[in-house]
């Protein structure tokens, strides 16, 4: 029996999740994700990626986030037909991120069309996929529970696990039953999670595999305490609100966001921070939290005591304002502080969060308040490094309002964390650990870290390298 694994992103970097795996000549992709970064080289990154959609035997999503799902609708385009397997919770996030994608692209395919013609150029941009793609690959979701077992090809069944990253992440793990003997177990992370996150479980312990791709985003880090977060974020608040500044908040729209409303809703609850003004500015932030609502078996317990035992609303208070007219958010830009305001994209790189950057930065007053990770070269890794001039829409503006960085927020593993997850696995039957998704200086870090725990067959993941699996 041959088996191969291969990597078509996400090796060596950070973003665009696409990891092959070959039973036989049968096709399986784990994860089909856009990359993310500066647009004009995520642009060609994401139309450089076509591959035989006919040809897949099976799709496998681990979580919801756009470098991991983004790039469903072109696999679609491109041929594939077949099943894509998530959790439940996982295909409703999907759906909404693939849909707002499309539609972002289709308003700047319009507005780079009004330019062109206005320059007298030839415009020739066109969209990497339109709402229509979208509905038709939703359509192909075939929704498995945790530790539930599904075959997915001829001598191939998964199981999903909660990886305790985001609502509905997954392990995925791979039993490959070989005729005459056992079966082969390929585990595949994802994204893994921290232990005592808000809203949603610890990540979970899989069987133990032959096999295991983990990711190293912070391979190289030690995150603070996930119990600290309440604690840091009310000082943040408390600070910005004696100076009368405003707090603006980079944040996913997708989980980051969400956790962020639950503890400011706990916070205010127990009178740890003033009453003031809150906004989250982000159509899809909005949307996505009516799908963590609807999805109350994904929480953990402390959550389910807190709100759900008492049917209140984790996402709701009267301090709260959810904003949905792009009127409503420029009206944001004239207010005065103290106020939060929660906005996406969290990396900074598009979306209505460079608005409120605009008329943020030059007041020593105001904080931003970084809770997520910045990749290089993006303009939140500009504002975490506190250049002291950052550019938006072409202008430089003078970066003067306080920067606070909270990275108990994180919904990556450190290598710690890392290292306790794979520490219950048979040392005996582990063959060999792949890492994927981390940037190289994280992954030498964590290998190294790795091989201290006794785990010395580790090898780092080169794009579009073969790599054979033993049986």
């Amino acid at each position: 029996m041959a088996i191969t694994l291969s990597s078509l992103g996400a090796a060596q970097e950070v973003t665009g999740s696409k990891h092959l795996l070959e039973v036989d000549g049968t096709r399986l992709l784990f994860d089909c994700g856009a990359f993310q970064g500066k647009r004009e080289e995520a642009d060609k990154k994401n139309r450089d990626f076509h591959m035989d959609g006919s040809g897949l035997a099976s799709v496998v999503l681990t979580h919801a986030h756009y470098d991991h799902c983004g790039l469903l609708p072109v696999l679609g385009k491109d041929g594939y037909r077949g099943n894509i397997y998530a959790t439940p919770a996982t295909r409703d996030l999907a759906a909404i991120i693939m849909m707002d994608s499309a539609k972002i692209q289709a308003r700047d395919a319009e507005y780079l069309r009004k330019q062109a013609v206005k320059q007298g150029k030839v415009f020739s941009w066109e969209p990497l996929f339109v709402e229509r793609d979208v509905t038709s690959v939703v359509e192909q979701f075939v929704t498995l529970s945790y530790r539930r077992t599904l075959p997915i090809a001829e001598g191939v069944e998964i199981a999903f696990y909660d990886a305790g990253h985001i609502l509905g992440s997954a392990v995925a793990l791979v039993s490959i039953k070989r005729k005459g003997g056992p079966e082969l177990r390929v585990g595949f992370t994802g994204d893994l999670g921290r232990k005592h996150k808000a809203i949603i479980r610890d990540p979970e312990a899989i069987p133990d595999v032959d096999y295991l791709i983990v990711e190293s985003t912070y391979g190289d880090r030690l995150h603070e305490s996930s119990e600290d977060a309440a604690e840091r974020l009310a000082s943040v608040v408390n600070a910005t609100a004696e100076r009368g500044g405003k707090i603006v908040i980079p944040a996913f729209a997708i989980e980051r966001t969400q956790e962020i409303v639950y503890l400011l809703h706990l916070l205010a609850d127990r009178k740890r921070i003033p009453e003031l003004p809150i906004f989250v500015d982000s159509p899809m932030a909005t949307n996505a939290t009516s799908i963590f609502q609807v999805h109350p078996e994904c929480y953990d317990e402390e959550t389910n005591r807190a709100f759900v035992v008492h049917h209140k609303n984790p996402f709701g208070f009267n301090s709260l304002r959810y904003v949905a007219s792009v009127a409503e958010s420029k009206e944001l830009n004239a207010l005065k502080g103290p106020a939060i305001i929660i906005s996406a994209d969290g990396m900074c790189e598009a979306g209505r969060i460079q608005h409120h950057l605009i008329h943020t930065v030059g007041d020593p007053r105001n904080t931003i308040l970084v809770v997520g990770y910045m990749a290089e070269n993006t303009l939140g890794r500009k504002i975490a490094d506190r250049e002291p001039e950052v550019r938006i829409f072409g202008d430089l503006f003078h970066l003067k309002a306080h920067v606070e960085e909270i990275h108990a927020f994180s919904a990556h593993a450190d290598y710690r964390e890392i290292g306790e997850y794979l520490a219950p696995l048979d040392k005996k039957r582990l063959k060999r650990i792949f890492m994927v998704h981390g940037e190289p200086a994280a992954q030498k870090a964590l290998k190294s870290y790795l091989a201290g725990q006794g785990f010395p067959q580790v090898e780092i993941v080169a794009y579009g390298k073969r790599y054979e699996l033993e049986p």
